[in-house]
């Protein structure tokens, strides 16, 4: 039992700590009011860029749960389009909002950092099943949202992936209510579906799979590893080692 403490306060309590001590050191907006809402400026304008896109971002959550979470958002452009389209849920209102924000917002004051993209041809072939995922979305009602453990802005964003064929996307470690199970079995694949995980209502989860790698999450706090691109997963600081291979927000030509 002591050696099963220190385990918990090394890789759960000791990040939290000093993801904490890192939130306070420094300053953030009081309210959703005095919060920088505005684009980042990440994305070229949508006419400029004629082929298919989707992409996945994220950024910290505002207040208290910066320290721990991060609000994740989808941004689909068809073929020629002249406009991004942006997804995702939020915690007032009807959760489900289209375009509410500019697609290169910032959250809570936070830059967007992309997540994943796919361009082409394979974005056209998964624009339609996302649309179709959002619409059918079964936790749309009003007062469906809960901060934590789920479901919220995370939580969708996992349904839509995992609805979705050849959205090859780990969301990020920091993405609390990830694993908030919607209509999942205690087991089954992971949102990739390139590998398996259990859930337990959002409290608890253990996924091994090649795209999310191996992730327990305790109370919506993750530690894992990644192997495709070796790095460790701990609560608060999220992903610590090799960088992604990042796609970059707009293609080469």
């Amino acid at each position: 039992m002591g050696f099963l403490l220190k385990l918990f306060v090394f890789l759960w309590l000791g990040p939290l700590a000093l993801s904490t001590a890192l939130y306070y050191s420094t300053d953030h907006p009081d309210s959703w009011r005095t919060a920088d809402w505005s684009s980042a400026g990440v994305l070229p304008e949508a006419s400029s860029v004629p082929q298919a896109s989707v992409q996945v971002y994220a950024a910290r959550t505002g207040k208290w749960k910066g320290i721990f979470a991060e609000h994740s958002w989808i941004v689909v452009k068809p073929a020629n389009a002249n406009r991004y389209v942006r997804l995702e849920v939020v915690g007032w209102g009807l959760p489900v909002r289209i375009n509410a924000y500019d697609a290169d917002a910032r959250w809570y004051g936070n830059e967007p950092r992309l997540v994943y993209a796919a361009y082409g041809k394979k974005a056209e072939h998964m624009i339609p099943q996302i649309i179709t995922a959002v619409e059918n979305y079964p936790l749309a009602q009003k007062g469906s949202y809960r901060v934590w453990p789920g479901p919220n802005s995370n939580t969708f964003i996992s349904h839509v992936v995992k609805s979705v064929e050849g959205f090859d996307v780990a969301l990020p470690a920091l993405a609390a209510g990830k694993d908030y199970p919607v209509d999942e079995p205690l087991f089954g694949p992971t949102p990739s579906g390139s590998g398996y995980r259990f859930l337990l209502g959002g409290w608890f989860a253990v996924s091994v799979g090649w795209i999310e790698g191996f992730e327990i999450s305790l109370l919506s706090s993750v530690v894992g590893f990644d192997v495709r691109y070796p790095a460790i997963k701990l609560p608060g600081l999220g992903r610590i080692g090799e960088p992604l291979p990042y796609v970059q927000a707009v293609p080469s030509t």
